[in-house]
């Protein structure tokens, strides 16, 4: 058996040069260009990294920050701040000052007690209402912003937590400053 090789048969022309040459109606598919043809916008990697950055996952730093903000303004509202502690302290000052000598028993309850408890009721609504509305914006981000886009579980549960506390330090705002979780104490009336 002869393992050699005839050159008898034309080789095939596989060039797109070749084949128009050739006169062959085939149109190439596909052709890559060689080293010599290549251009700048075939070399430009900006396309390549466009279809990159949108598949890639998006940050949700701001998102994951504003969760966890509105949680801690949450547990605020409920355990009480420093800046409820002063308000309500100014208050019980105020209502000190305000008072005569002659002040009756119930007067003077309503200086030292009441105006104070309403004071730190007001200053930890206000912390709550900031938990409540944080938390929902940052639940109603993605609706905000592009419709596909979707949050990371932990944030959105940290942002739902939120507004539980929220709605809850709202709840015992109302229920604080309008005196219907505790009554106000009232002297008892002498006879005179």
């Amino acid at each position: 058996m002869d393992t050699t090789k005839t050159t008898d048969a034309p080789e095939a022309d596989t060039t797109p040069a070749d084949l128009t040459k050739a006169g062959t109606d085939a149109e190439p598919t596909d052709v890559e260009p060689t080293g010599a043809e290549l251009t700048d916008a075939d070399l430009d990697d900006d396309e390549f990294a466009d279809e990159q950055a949108g598949t890639e996952e998006q940050s949700h730093v701001g998102a994951a920050a504003s969760a966890i903000v509105a949680a801690g303004l949450g547990v605020v509202a409920l355990s009480g701040s420093w800046v409820g502690g002063i308000v309500s302290e100014r208050a019980g000052v105020v209502g000190r000052l305000e008072l005569t000598q002659a002040a009756d028993v119930n007067a003077q309850i309503a200086a030292q007690f009441v105006q104070p408890w309403h004071a730190t009721a007001l200053v930890n609504g206000v912390f709550a209402a900031l938990a409540l509305i944080v938390g929902i914006l940052t639940l109603a981000l993605p609706a905000l912003g592009s419709p596909q886009r979707t949050l990371p579980t932990w944030v959105r549960s940290v942002s739902w937590a939120a507004v539980a506390l929220g709605a809850i330090g709202v709840l015992l705002f109302a229920l604080m400053y309008f005196d219907l979780l505790l009554t106000i104490p009232q002297a008892a009336a002498t006879a005179g």
